[in-house]
């Protein structure tokens, strides 16, 4: 099975390594393939945004189960079409947590965002005239990501 010319170590350490090896390529390769298979899944299921109803309203509840930001706090994505030319009024209303709005753009650019609305509160609104139909999303987040609660978004087409 060896040539009998090399020495005995290098056979017996060439040997060994194969024998070593060749178990973990199998298991190593089939693991890889399984992890793969286990982050596109996590993926699909960690981000997906939740249709605006037909109403264009909603009241949900933001909490340590959304989005994390990376900043400590947490945000909820709805999508929802919208036609370019139309005007659009978004408020955003919570008694538990000082809300920002954010309008997404279909290519994932910020669109337009909102802190705090006209009247003194702590609740946002948001005005655009949308430029380019498409799938927009409406993010909702609390300001300086303090603060989870129920909340009330609304969507006013006014054109």
């Amino acid at each position: 099975m060896f040539d009998e010319s090399l020495d005995q170590s290098v056979c017996t350490g060439k040997w060994l390594m194969f024998r070593f090896r060749f178990p973990f390529i199998i298991p190593t390769t089939l693991l890889s393939l399984g992890l793969s298979v286990f982050s596109a899944n996590a993926q699909n299921q960690i981000y997906s945004p939740i249709p605006l109803p037909a109403s264009d309203q909603i009241t949900d509840t933001l909490s340590e189960k959304d989005i994390p930001t990376g900043s400590g706090g947490y945000a909820r994505d709805y999508i929802t079409a919208l036609e370019a030319g139309e005007q659009i009024v978004i408020d955003l209303i919570s008694d538990d947590f000082d809300t920002i709005i954010m309008l997404i753009a279909p290519d994932g650019s910020t669109f337009a965002e909102n802190d705090d609305g006209p009247d003194g509160t702590t609740n946002s609104e948001l005005s655009a005239r949308i430029n380019n139909s498409g799938n927009y999303i409406l993010r909702v987040s609390p300001y300086e990501e303090q603060g989870m609660g129920t909340f009330n978004l609304k969507v006013t087409r006014l054109d």
